[in-house]
């Protein structure tokens, strides 16, 4: 399987610390966060992974350069930030042909267990699965409302009254059927975002697997030092 590896950001937020660092280099109790993501990628059966690559680009080289993997690992520069939905769109041939892929957001930190939610959403005829968790910051995330068999009926990114606690976690399954989707989008701006432009069209056509692994955005100083505290490992046993 292969996986779309999210990690061009640039971390405004975390600043100082990404004057210098790259968001996805950002360390977890000494080891790279980048690190981590490939283990566990390893860990799960991905055999290849696109890493699209932005902010200090040539440390993030370097390091892939030094990092030992099993896994083939390929990168995109983008000279400018092409949004989650975009950078997908652009390397769509990276997955051409395969019956399914997956996306994620490398700002996380995780040891979800992937296999779990690829075996859920192959046993699904909707093209796409959001991973989602409760969260008690509604107001910041994407949050989406299911039915009775947890297909998604609504989507609103960042609601100022948001209608459920369950927010999109930043891993996705997907078929063909989404690039489809997001090549229709013709957003205003030159950034295509999965979370304002192509999932809220997808609404009865993608269903939400609740992760109860650890996962947390590292986004903030704050959502930093809280990830470092409560991380368990990419094993906790």
């Amino acid at each position: 399987m292969k996986a779309f590896l999210l990690a061009a950001g640039e971390g405004r937020r975390l600043r100082p610390l990404t004057d210098s660092t790259p968001k996805c280099l950002v360390p977890i109790r000494g080891t790279p966060l980048l690190a981590l993501w490939l283990e566990l990628l390893e860990r799960e059966g991905v055999t290849d992974v696109l890493i699209n690559l932005h902010h200090l680009a040539e440390k993030v080289e370097a390091f892939l350069r030094s990092r030992r993997t099993s896994l083939r690992v390929f990168t995109s520069h983008e000279d400018r930030l092409l949004g989650s939905a975009g950078t997908v769109l652009q390397n769509r041939d990276f997955v051409a042909g395969d019956e399914e892929f997956l996306v994620l957001y490398a700002d996380n930190l995780t040891n979800a267990d992937l296999r779990k939610m690829v075996s859920f959403h192959r046993d699904r005829p909707e093209p796409l699965t959001l991973g989602v968790q409760p969260t008690d910051r509604p107001q910041e995330k994407g949050i989406v409302v299911l039915d009775g068999d947890f297909r998604v009926t609504a989507f609103d990114e960042k609601p100022a009254r948001p209608r459920s606690d369950l927010a999109n976690a930043g891993i996705f399954v997907a078929r063909s059927e989404v690039l489809d989707e997001a090549s229709a989008v013709r957003p205003e701006g030159e950034v295509l975002d999965f979370g304002y432009h192509v999932l809220p069209r997808m609404l009865g056509r993608m269903n939400a697997y609740v992760l109860t692994e650890f996962l947390a955005d590292i986004g903030t100083h704050e959502a930093l030092e809280r990830a470092q505290r409560a991380w368990p490992g990419l094993d906790p046993g």
